[in-house]
């Protein structure tokens, strides 16, 4: 009799073990497919922030060709010659 409840709680705890198992190998999985994810968008996110990078140096660099071409520094700048006031308005 005892041999027989024995029987039963070892086959009840073997089906335990055997879905907790399966339960793992899906987890597993998951966590597999969720890695390869995150690889791929790492690297999609490597290439849009080195993108990025290349056009904020662009950006710069426009910038600064505009700064020099529109607002030179007072030493840069050709100072504009006197005027002398029209004799013919006095």
């Amino acid at each position: 009799m005892q041999h027989d409840v024995r029987m039963k709680q070892l086959k009840s705890e073997t089906e335990q073990i055997r879905k907790e198992t399966e339960q793992i190998r899906k987890e597993a999985e998951q966590i597999e497919k969720d890695t390869e994810q995150i690889r791929k968008e790492t690297g999609q996110l490597k290439r849009e922030n080195a993108r990025l990078r290349s056009l904020n140096a662009r950006t710069k660099a426009l910038l600064s060709s505009i700064d020099q071409h529109c607002f030179p520094d007072a030493s840069n700048s050709i100072p504009l010659p006197p005027t002398e006031p029209d004799s013919s308005f006095s």
